[in-house]
């Protein structure tokens, strides 16, 4: 959508309309870049001052902000939440593919629903099933007997190897690669030797993964990507690992094998977890968290130490190390203490 009319979006947001609804809105900009023919947000009450000198035709508020701004405002509960809507209303991203490319190489046997698109250089083995209105963008590979549900995009360069389950309306970054072995391998005297990973990946519905995340194929049982879960760029997700509903995982997470993490749970980036344990649900583990053993309790997890001038990190590091002989002086002191 390239413009609308004020009142219409207000409509179509379930927003209270102050001002004149017949402004013409092309676009979308943050409220300190926003110029006349942009509708803007605020969310934090904190950058109210910022209303005074905003240049956007109007803004999204609360109603406890809206005394705080003079021009045309659409009134709601939730600014970020309707700012989302707006967007997804405005946007005026490409699809990654138009039609079927004549460029693509597809197996007789492959199944396609209506609406398909399949950019060039896209390489679709036997027994691929893609359902209405999938989306397959230049360079990907799907291979055999992959099932890929409606509505989902895969943009450039996504690979999906064999025997994978994608659901439906998924949007799938460039770059991502989804089925490849797990890191599997038993050792004989010094020697690996692979172990075959014969499971599958399953991914539910209304899932986002994005650019150059690995997503493993199972050992023997499948890894699960459960429904709503949002995967940002860069992240490991190794075989046998399960992801409940509406998890989100921020970028360069590492996600050892066998982990099982709950529904509702938020990762922070850069952060490592152990494998063969479980987090339960709505667990929030902070960026750089090192999760080394199961969680059972819903809450906020950290660890690590927070960046400091370099003088009192070297100071904080030499206290780390030598907490063990620090334990050991406060254990006598306490047994001379009991002892007098």
């Amino acid at each position: 959508m390239s413009s609308i009319r004020l009142a219409d979006l207000a409509q179509q947001l379930d927003a209270q309309l102050h001002g004149d609804g017949d402004i013409v809105i092309t676009g979308i900009a943050s409220i300190g870049s926003a110029q006349a023919g942009q509708i803007t947000f605020l969310s934090d009450s904190r950058f109210r001052e910022k209303l005074s000198s905003c240049q956007a035709s109007a803004v999204v508020l609360t109603p406890y902000s809206l005394p705080f701004f003079t021009g045309a405002a659409l009134v709601v509960s939730n600014p970020y939440l309707t700012y989302a809507r707006m967007a997804q209303l405005m946007d005026t991203t490409p699809k990654p593919a138009e039609d079927i490319s004549a460029g693509a190489v597809i197996a007789p046997d492959a199944i396609l629903g209506q609406r398909v698109a399949v950019g060039a250089n896209v390489v679709i083995e036997s027994g691929v099933v893609l359902g209405n209105d999938v989306i397959i963008g230049p360079g990907c590979f799907v291979g055999k007997n992959t099932r890929i549900g409606a509505g989902t995009r895969l943009w450039a360069n996504v690979t999906v190897y064999h025997d994978i389950f994608i659901g439906e309306r998924c949007l799938i970054q460039s770059g991502t690669v989804i089925g490849a072995d797990g890191f599997g391998y038993a050792n004989d005297r010094g020697t690996w030797i692979k172990i075959p990973q014969l499971g599958r990946v399953i991914i539910g519905d209304r899932v986002e993964i994005g650019a150059c995340t690995t997503i493993d194929r199972g050992a023997l049982d499948d890894t699960r990507i459960g429904n709503g879960v949002i995967i940002d760029n860069q992240c490991q997700i190794a075989h046998n690992v399960v992801i409940g509903d509406n998890t989100a995982v921020a970028g360069g997470v590492i996600m050892a094998g066998s982990l099982t993490i709950g529904r509702y749970c938020m990762i922070g980036g850069a952060s490592v977890i152990n494998g063969h344990m479980a987090i339960c649900d709505k667990v929030t583990v902070t960026g750089m968290g090192m999760v080394m053993r199961p969680i059972t309790e819903p809450g906020v997890y950290s660890s690590g130490i927070p960046l400091q001038p370099n003088k009192e990190w070297r100071k904080t590091a030499a206290l780390v190390m030598n907490i063990s002989e620090m334990g050991k002086r406060m254990k006598a002191i306490e047994r001379k203490l009991a002892k007098n």
